[in-house]
This record gives C-alpha cells, sequence and structure tokens, in this order.
C-alpha cells in the first residue's frame, strides 16, 4: 500500500509559553488519543495513546513538556475527578461545555421537576456572566429548593433510606464542587485562557473526518495518518 511508504516527519516544536488545553477522544474498536495544544499557535505540543483516560496520563505528559523546557501558562479540561487537585499550583480552568454535559446526564435535556428546570436555567448563564453572580444564583436556588434536595424515600423491602432527587442532588453537587475553576479563565484573560476545550474538540471533529475516509485501515496506518495531522500547525 503507498501508504506504508510514506514518511511521517516530526516536526520540532520549540519550548515557550504555552496556554494548554487537554482532553482525549477515542477511535472505536482501537484506542485512545490524548493530546496536549497550545491555543495561543493553534499547535498540538505532545500526544499519546492510551487506553484509558487518566489523570496519572495528563500528569505525564505536563512534566513532559516541562521537561523539555515548556512553561504552562494554564490548563483548560474537562474536569476530571482528581485533575484540579493534580495541578495545584498551575492555573486550571474547567471547561465549561463539559460542566454543561455534566448537569445535563444528571437532569436530562428537558427536566420534568420545577427545581431541575430552574438549575438549567441557570447553567445556561454559565458562559455568561462571572463567578459572583453565578454563585450567588446557585446558592439562591439550595436556599429555595433545600428541604427539596433533603427528601428522602423508604426502600420497602429494605428499610433503607435514600435520597428521593439523588441526579439532581448529584448535578447541584457537581456545579458547586467545580466553582472554584468554573471562572479562571477570566483572571487571566491577558494570557488567551479559554474556558472551554473546543479548539482541541473541534480538531478533533476534523481529525476523524479524515480518517474515516479510509475505512478499514489498519492500526499502524491509521495512527500514520493521525500523527500527520497532529503535526500540522493549524492555520
Amino acid at each position: 500500500m503507498r501508504l506504508d511508504k510514506v514518511e511521517v516527519v516530526s516536526r520540532e516544536i520549540q519550548p515557550r509559553n504555552v496556554m494548554l488545553v487537554m482532553d482525549t477522544t477515542y477511535f472505536k474498536g482501537c484506542f485512545g488519543l490524548m493530546v496536549f495544544r497550545d491555543v495561543i499557535e493553534k499547535e498540538n505540543v505532545l500526544w499519546k495513546y492510551v487506553k484509558y483516560e487518566t489523570i496519572a496520563h495528563y500528569q505525564e505528559g505536563i512534566s513532559v513538556l516541562k521537561d523539555k523546557d515548556f512553561n504552562i501558562l494554564g490548563i483548560t479540561a474537562d474536569g476530571r475527578r482528581g485533575i484540579f487537585k493534580a495541578f495545584e499550583g498551575t492555573p486550571v480552568q474547567m471547561c465549561h461545555f463539559h460542566q454543561k454535559q455534566i448537569v445535563r446526564r444528571y437532569i436530562t435535556s428537558n427536566p420534568n421537576l420545577e427545581a431541575s428546570i430552574e438549575l438549567k436555567e441557570i447553567v445556561g448563564r454559565l458562559t455568561k456572566t462571572d463567578k459572583e453572580s453565578f454563585e450567588g444564583w446557585l446558592d439562591g436556588w439550595f436556599s429555595k429548593w433545600r428541604n427539596f434536595l433533603n427528601e428522602k424515600t423508604v426502600n420497602l423491602e429494605t428499610g433503607q433510606k435514600f435520597f428521593t432527587h439523588r441526579r439532581l442532588r448529584s448535578a447541584y453537587n457537581s456545579l458547586k464542587s467545580n466553582l472554584p475553576h468554573l471562572y479562571t479563565y477570566l483572571k487571566y484573560l491577558d494570557l488567551g485562557m479559554p474556558n472551554t476545550t473546543n479548539s482541541l474538540d473541534g480538531f478533533f471533529c476534523h481529525l476523524k473526518s479524515k480518517v474515516n475516509i479510509h475505512r478499514g485501515l489498519r492500526i499502524d496506518r491509521k495512527k500514520k495518518i493521525i500523527e500527520e495531522l497532529l503535526s500540522q500547525k493549524s492555520s
């Protein structure tokens, strides 16, 4: 196959100050691809193939970049559990898109409960306001619905009690837990910290559309195409 004769030439990436977006995408039935992208230069500065997305993999990637003399100005990520603690000392922004997805998974896109409808409306303002305003709306919502959230149901078979509105509680707890990192980007506007991982998400869509043209490729050939596209600098 002609692709086997093509040699992917690695482009040297110069160490510098970088504002990173990092995330992982999966190629069904094959592997995961973790990418560290500099949003200032719109350039992928590091990538690795993984079976699963883990905090340890992200830590390893950041360590590699630091060892290569990259200065990490900040990181925008999907808010995976433990990620904020893993990078204490570095400004970290929780992706607003991923936060909305988390809430949507818990309360759905079309909630029926009045409390869920109101919480969805508050989350809809996430990208259009500041931390103080958002926190005020969230605290006001909690004060209004505190008793509702604390309602419990008894399992008639076991006699055990559990929270009646567990998914709604989880949605609220996610917002409250991530709140300290939802507006980091507003502190670093001069550095260009993004509030979403959209730069990388868009690249992943582009990457997969190119790879999917060549269906049925062996994994090594698929990786060759991926690595060629990863090494190209965006216009």
